[in-house]
């Protein structure tokens, strides 16, 4: 019994930790992830740093889904600046990323 106990937190922890649990906001579905190259005619707005926790628990989370999220923060944070285009200028560590904000005709 305890093993199936102890198993079913487990599990989960698990399928919590596949879970996103960030939302686009309504006035940043418009905003999107770019590259640099996609850039270039834009005028950079300012810049955002995000964070999401990376572990549940001590448990690992996916990290295609904190990418996920760590983007859509981002997009939500560009509307602030007026920004329409978000570009990774980081990469993902510890669940934090920065994103450069651009308004791009």
């Amino acid at each position: 019994m305890k093993i199936s106990k102890i198993a079913l937190i487990l599990f989960s922890f698990l399928i919590a930790s596949a879970c996103t649990w960030v939302k686009v906001e309504p006035k940043a579905e418009a905003v999107r992830v770019a590259s640099q190259e996609q850039v270039l005619n834009c005028k950079k707005v300012g810049s955002t740093t995000v964070s999401v926790k990376a572990e549940v628990a001590t448990i690992a989370r996916d990290p295609k889904v904190i990418k996920q999220e760590l983007a859509t923060l981002a997009r939500n944070s560009a509307v602030n600046l007026q920004g329409n285009v978000v570009v990774p200028v980081s990469k993902v560590d510890k669940g934090t990323q920065i994103f450069a904000i651009y308004a791009c005709p």
